[in-house]
């Protein structure tokens, strides 16, 4: 037996996944059961799905591979669609509370490569605590998607959330990292920040992402729109000080346009003009001001939905 024998759990976040849940979870056994055999994980290691208000067969069927498989299967069914973030945080949450050393989560269609996951489980065995997966190429992405997540990536380091590019939430985390989520009640989580903010030892394993075998992505531009302004609103205040910046630099600007007017008229002795820049300059204002009210608008909906103090979820079924 290994000394660096581990207890691993896989969690994987469902949504309407009837096409693809069955194949999933019997391949990622076959993981498990090739890591078992090579003695770097224990027998009881198992696989915990979450289904997040699925509308169609899901659950039927992850009760189904329950009465198959026995308590290799454990999962949590929620009353309705909360979202894949809490839907990863209720899988952390009930793998702590059931037992493991370390945990794996990966999308239900499976496209991260799940071979990968061997890797995860040797670089914590080298005591990383974070396992990030880094996928190598966005090839099987359609061109809005790949530009706007490099976008993403690249705006959220540069408002001083240093998140690395392509990573997903395909990740290993090591039960310290568990009992460390477990001090955050906070609602809006986002988690890629979150791990990388903590400052735990981390290791990172590049991989390919296949094409989707059946069914649709469930993420669409209002979610991914979503996830942004949840991740940049939750860790980081640097839009804020660059609203009050342009409302530095446009009291500057008015004092400039004030003596300029002063210059015309009293020194020139000329009638200041520029009536289309005056609409021009009201309007920019204008537009400004009030996107400017939507940045401090998102902040105020994070806190608002924070002092609320409300579950972040509610679970219907479980399956321990």
């Amino acid at each position: 037996m290994s000394e660096n024998k581990s207890r691993l759990a896989i969690i994987i976040p469902c949504f309407n996944e009837e096409l693809v849940v069955k194949t999933t979870v019997e391949t990622l056994l076959g993981v498990l059961d090739n890591i078992i055999s090579k003695g770097k994980i224990t027998e009881d290691s198992y696989i915990y799905l979450i289904d997040d208000g699925s509308k169609d067969k899901t659950w039927e069927i992850i009760e189904n591979l329950r009465a198959t498989y026995g308590d290799r299967i454990k999962g949590t069914k929620f009353i309705r669609n909360y979202g894949n973030q809490k839907a990863l945080i209720a899988g952390l949450t009930g793998v702590r509370e059931i037992g493991c050393d370390c945990v794996v989560s990966i999308d239900a269609d499976l496209q991260q490569d799940e071979n990968a996951i061997e890797t995860f489980v040797d670089e914590f065995h080298k005591g990383a605590d974070i396992v990030s997966g880094i996928r190598n190429d966005r090839k099987t992405d359609s061109f809005f998607k790949k530009y706007t997540a490099l976008c993403f990536y690249k705006l959220m380091n540069i408002l001083g959330v240093k998140i690395p590019p392509n990573h997903s939430d395909f990740r290993l985390v090591s039960r310290r990292g568990l009992e460390i989520l477990g001090q955050y009640s906070e609602e809006g989580l986002f988690l890629r920040g979150f791990f990388h903010e903590l400052g735990l030892k981390t290791a990172y394993v590049h991989f390919n992402v296949k094409p989707r075998a059946l069914g649709c992505s469930k993420y669409n531009f209002f979610s991914l729109t979503s996830l942004a302004l949840n991740g940049i609103t939750a860790f980081s205040i640097v839009p804020l000080r660059i609203i009050a910046a342009l409302g530095f630099l446009t009291v500057l600007g008015s004092f400039a346009l004030a003596f300029e007017v002063l210059v015309e008229k009293y020194l020139l002795h000329t009638t200041p003009s520029g009536w289309a820049t005056l609409v021009i300059l009201l309007a920019f204002f204008g537009g400004l001001q009030i996107f400017c009210l939507g940045i401090i608008g998102e902040y105020l909906g994070q806190i608002f939905n924070e002092v609320k103090g409300r579950p972040r979820y509610i679970k219907d079924i479980e399956l321990k």
